[in-house]
């Protein structure tokens, strides 16, 4: 029934879910202290960088950042403004868009959430020998450039 011999662990793919699901676990639990979920520290942290490395995005530029669906995104950044963490003002570009900066609250706490999270990335991935090739593989298999390349 599979061509791998050792069964499911054998398996890249059952792998990686197993690796995605104690991934997300631990992202989980660096991130509710904060009282924030991780598709909310996403796009809080995504917005934070078009902010500060390109200019301020509107709801399709941060879906498109993150990797997330338009819709889906959309309800997160209405519960992020919610929480006052953003806030969205009519693009001067195009009316119908709204651009999304963080407000102090925002950034104080994306500034904390970046900290939860590179810890708990540290720590996660520390019986990795090589973490700079691991992102070099995972970079490739997500098909996402390194900042400041083009797409191929």
């Amino acid at each position: 029934m599979t061509r791998f011999a050792g069964g499911p662990t054998d398996s890249p793919g059952f792998l990686l879910w197993h690796v995605t699901l104690r991934w997300q676990r631990a992202m989980a639990q660096a991130l509710a202290p904060l009282g924030l979920t991780h598709v909310q520290f996403v796009l809080l942290a995504c917005a934070w960088w078009l902010n500060e490395h390109a200019a301020p995005p509107n709801q399709l530029a941060l879906a498109r950042q993150a990797g997330t669906d338009v819709k889906m995104t959309s309800e997160v950044v209405r519960r992020l403004e919610a929480r006052c963490l953003i806030e969205r003002t009519t693009d001067p570009g195009d009316a119908r868009a709204k651009v999304i900066r963080l407000t102090p609250q925002g950034l104080q706490s994306v500034a904390l959430a970046i900290a939860a999270v590179e810890d708990a990335d540290e720590a996660f991935f520390a019986p990795v020998a090589d973490g700079a090739q691991l992102t070099v593989l995972l970079r490739r298999l997500a098909a996402v450039p390194p900042y400041g390349e083009a797409k191929v």
